[in-house]
């Protein structure tokens, strides 16, 4: 049999260089694009790998070309301090790449296209509460994002399921996705990884910086878990948008302990109220992935942190 071609868009990023990885173990071709290479693994980890800016049509239809199946993960975006403080630069440049290479697909005649939405397009109003009743994929609607992130997640949804009259479109909506080989310093990193790497930095009986109360609650799915997910549910026949996380809820103050214990040390904490926090709490409902894919994320957040904080110190020991 001829050997499947797939394209990953955001393979220079966190997720998308992770993918690009497990896909090749799958024994897919793979070719990956991004507006920059990977920063924490080689290039050649795809068969071919372009720089390519997706917020232009010619980009995408280069991206495209030749290939069977994309894995539409390229987005301008980061943790807290990004997505609250850059809402033009998100909603601009997602959407031009998304509807660039949703019509790129389309004219290179694509056969499946999987895009990474996320937990960020659930309304606030179902977020207000630390104990946070878990969000199952039909609460999305009546929309009232959070952020200006979450309405293009949403928008963007729509966008690709315009396009089911030419081609499969799967979807899924990451909730907190983290791992070692991603961002752990500044306004993109997210919290998993920005807690490790002050955890990491400080000395025994220190304190670190928390944004907000500490009290604020996610729940936050391994890495490896989440690329297992996005296979399953591309080689399904389920077309509906589908949770992909874990439904362990946790808070902020809790993670930071965890991690903690993992350096061995005794951490303080300073709250800043003045930093962005997000909404009071998010939970992932597992209850449709579990019915329609028989999957759930096996890596508990305990082992997760562990690799993501022992990477991490490796990375600021340099």
């Amino acid at each position: 049999m001829e050997q499947k071609k797939v394209l990953v868009t955001g393979a220079g990023g966190f997720i998308g260089h992770h993918l690009v990885r497990f896909l090749k173990k799958q024994g897919y071709w793979v070719r990956g694009v991004d507006i920059k290479e990977p920063e924490y693994s080689p290039k050649d980890e795809a068969d071919e790998f372009l720089v390519l800016d997706l917020r232009y049509l010619d980009n995408c239809l280069k991206a495209t070309n030749g290939i069977d199946e994309v894995y539409a993960l390229a987005a301008d975006m980061g943790g807290m301090g990004f997505i609250m403080f850059h809402t033009s630069d998100i909603l601009y440049n997602n959407v031009c790449i998304n509807a660039n290479t949703a019509e790129a697909a389309r004219v290179n005649k694509v056969k499946r296209l999987f895009y990474s939405s996320s937990a960020c397009v659930y309304p606030k109003y179902r977020q207000e509460e630390t104990a946070v009743v878990a969000l199952k994929e039909s609460d999305a609607y009546p929309a009232v994002p959070d952020s200006e992130y979450g309405w293009e997640k949403l928008f963007s949804e729509r966008l690709y399921r315009s396009y089911e009259q030419f081609y499969d479109v799967r979807i899924a909506r990451f909730h907190n996705i983290f791992g070692p080989e991603g961002t752990y310093d500044g306004e993109r990193a997210k919290a998993p990884a920005s807690l490790s790497r002050k955890v990491a930095l400080a000395q025994d009986g220190n304190s670190i910086e928390v944004w907000g109360d500490g009290k604020q609650t996610r729940s936050f799915c391994y890495i490896d878990d989440c690329v297992d997910g996005i296979n399953n549910l591309m080689r399904s026949d389920f077309k509906e948008v589908l949770n992909i996380g874990s439904d362990r809820l946790v808070s902020v103050d809790d993670m930071i302990d965890i991690i903690s214990k993992i350096a061995g040390k005794k951490i303080g904490k300073v709250y800043d109220a003045t930093k962005p926090q997000g909404v009071r709490g998010r939970n992932s409902d597992n209850t449709l992935c579990k019915q329609v894919l028989n999957w759930e994320p096996k890596i508990s957040l305990e082992e997760g942190l562990d690799r993501t904080y022992k990477w991490i110190l490796t990375q600021v020991k340099k």
